[in-house]
């Protein structure tokens, strides 16, 4: 079964880092063989709070959803964010 990065931010404070992790998190994902399915784009909320940015990843399974998650390519990306972004980060098993 497929796995599937789901990431819902909740605020961005600054946007020239959030542009910076993207470049590295983009060669993690690459190199997991991940394919972006959702990056941004126009949403609507219809119940709850609108979110700046919704990102969507699909993996060839759970498993290497998981270790995309875990590598260091992508851990590197990741503490590029901190206290510059707050989001939900999940990993969900696909049907």
């Amino acid at each position: 079964m497929k796995g599937y990065v789901v990431c819902v931010y909740k605020n961005i404070t600054n946007e020239e880092k959030l542009k910076e992790y993207a470049l590295k998190a983009r060669a993690a994902v690459e190199k997991y063989e991940g394919k972006f399915l959702i990056r941004g784009g126009r949403s609507t909320a219809n119940e709850g709070e609108k979110s700046p940015r919704t990102v969507v990843i699909e993996f060839t399974s759970y498993d290497q959803a998981n270790d995309f998650y875990k590598s260091k390519e992508y851990q590197d990306a990741h503490s590029i964010l901190i206290g510059y972004a707050e989001r939900q980060h999940q990993i969900i098993e696909g049907a």
